[in-house]
């Protein structure tokens, strides 16, 4: 007898749902857009030292690869949007990714291939590409039987939801849907992560009299109310916002990664080193408890924080340049524990 469909669709729905998981160790982004930078020598004992075993990469920068090769410290390794038009068929993406990661660092050290970064607004000429990317990638891994060992998603950008407060009424940008429920779909298929990049401070800065610093921050100010449920941190919020979207689009339980997030030091008004301390450490206790968010509670996060350090070359506000977590000398820019 056939089984009826709503019966169907609520097993998927338990296959896919979240369920509680263990803490998570603290990942930190790697960036190199600057000129001062220690060597990949000097950053390997720097993670060592402080007990960071989980980086995010932008690129496929080859000594820096040879550096962390046995070191037992996990990856996320970037794929850049520019290379994307080249993995057009199975065949070139096999050759890339032998190439690039797998001739110099053993697949037990890769967690993830994050496929571009924040494409769908950023460099939209790439968009086209993006999937077929993803599924030509992810054919080579089967062939090679990684496909459960190493995740495949890219990371977005907050502003891909047009509605993320409050959170129970998060939605993706109309104009970008086509795209996202193929991003969407590929995801759930290979139970890998939507990935986001997260800054309550880009917010907090652009509405300083709408937003609080203790929500921004994470602090303990007066909680907001959304559905029975209660937000005392815009994190939180913005995480269960891209949750609801993926809901509203019918992907109800993909796990949420948060690529980026982090507050500057300084070049900002909003800015400041007290802050970066307070909210890095707000972030750092939540994902090493497996807190979760107000939607998924128990259900441990992944986060990766920006950064390690300044990156005295890259453009836009002067903020962009004051990231850094550690000074290039590799003391703290302030009093912050990994675990």
């Amino acid at each position: 007898m056939k089984a009826p469909r709503h019966l169907f669709l609520s097993l998927l729905f338990i296959f896919f749902s979240p369920t509680p998981t263990a803490a998570k160790e603290i990942g930190i982004c790697y960036g190199q857009v600057a000129n001062n930078l220690p060597s990949p020598a000097e950053v390997v004992h720097l993670l060592k030292t402080n007990g960071i075993s989980k980086i995010r990469l932008f690129n496929t920068e080859p000594t820096i690869l040879q550096s962390l090769s046995g070191t037992g410290i996990d990856l996320m390794i970037g794929v850049p949007n520019e290379i994307l038009p080249s993995l057009d068929n199975p065949d070139s993406a096999a050759g890339w990714l032998q190439t690039n990661i797998l001739s110099i660092i053993s697949a037990d050290q890769i967690k993830y291939i994050a496929v571009g970064n924040e494409i769908f607004l950023k460099d939209q000429y790439y968009t086209p590409y993006l999937v077929p990317a993803l599924r030509n990638l992810y054919e080579v891994l089967q062939t090679l039987h990684l496909q459960d060992k190493i995740k495949l998603s890219s990371p977005q950008a907050a502003s891909v939801l047009s509605t993320s407060f409050p959170p129970s009424l998060g939605a993706f940008d109309s104009y970008l849907l086509p795209e996202m429920r193929q991003l969407l779909q590929f995801l759930q298929e290979t139970q890998a992560p939507f990935m986001a990049n997260i800054y309550p401070f880009f917010t907090y800065a652009n509405n300083p009299r709408y937003v609080s610093l203790e929500y921004a921050l994470g602090g303990s100010g007066p909680p907001e109310q959304d559905s029975g449920l209660e937000y005392n941190s815009l994190f939180d919020a913005a995480v269960d916002a891209f949750v609801a979207a993926m809901e509203r689009e019918g992907f109800a339980g993909i796990p949420v990664t948060v690529t980026e997030t982090g507050w500057p030091t300084a070049g900002n008004d909003a800015a400041g080193l007290d802050k970066a301390m307070a909210y890095n450490g707000n972030i750092i206790r939540q994902t090493v408890n497996g807190v979760g968010t107000p939607k998924r509670p128990g259900v441990g996060l992944e986060v990766f924080l920006f950064g390690l350090f300044d990156e005295n070359q890259k453009g836009g506000e002067e903020y962009e340049q004051h990231f850094g977590i550690f000074s290039v000398n590799g003391v703290k820019a302030y009093n912050i524990s990994f675990v």
